[in-house]
């Protein structure tokens, strides 16, 4: 019986590495974008809202993600505006936290410092585990955020205006068009290569494509 047992895991593990180690395929893995997003080359682009459910559940597994990555790749939060009650809003405050975490020299994965990381988990938080919906208007969310980023309104509404924020924002509106072809979240590799999250075997197979992606 142990015996058994240990070579089931030996096959196990072979098919595995078998899986990894198999050539990416256009069409099947992943889809070349027609249009795609311009100076992203040695990055990952995450396209992603609020409201989603399923990128609520990716946001478990993306510290690991980004963790794996080569050395000089970027990982890009891109979040899309169409979607949710205040997706614009939400939007809107991400850009400025993303451009005020650059500014302070905080990494967009950095759970602890980043400004945005925890406004994005607080969003998380209160829509998908307790059901918030911000009834009292586009002012109670907006406060959500700024509670957990803390920063003030007024700063905020400074900073909006700002080269760098609008800038941002105007890349985000590629978000849409992206996430027609098969909803979010989508990761694009180097502005081009759509994975095709459907066809996701694991954390490991996420991982192993982005691998191959960034290289091609």
């Amino acid at each position: 019986m142990r015996y058994k047992m240990r070579f089931s895991a030996f096959v196990a593990f072979l098919a595995s590495a078998i899986m990894l180690n198999a050539s990416i395929k256009e069409g099947i893995d992943y889809i070349v974008l027609k249009e795609p997003i311009p100076n992203a080359q040695n990055s990952v682009i995450e396209v992603f809202n609020y409201s989603c459910p399923f990128c609520y559940k990716y946001s478990k597994i993306l510290p690991q993600i980004i963790k794996s990555l080569p050395k000089n790749t970027a990982f890009i939060p891109y979040h899309m505006e169409q979607k949710g009650d205040y997706g614009r809003l939400a939007s809107e405050l991400f850009a400025v936290l993303i451009i005020k975490d650059k500014k302070s020299g905080i990494a967009i994965n950095d759970e602890k410092n980043s400004s945005f990381k925890r406004a994005e988990h607080r969003y998380f938080e209160e829509y998908h585990l307790k059901k918030n919906r911000w009834n009292e208007g586009k002012d109670a969310f907006l406060k959500t955020g700024l509670d957990a980023a803390n920063i003030s309104l007024e700063e905020f509404q400074r900073e909006l205006q700002s080269t760098e924020v609008q800038a941002l924002l105007k890349d985000w509106q590629k978000a849409y068009d992206i996430a027609l072809i098969q909803g979010i979240p989508a990761f694009v590799i180097n502005g081009k290569y759509l994975i095709k999250t459907n066809e996701l075997k694991s954390l490991d197979d996420l991982k192993d494509k982005i691998r191959k992606l960034l290289a091609l």
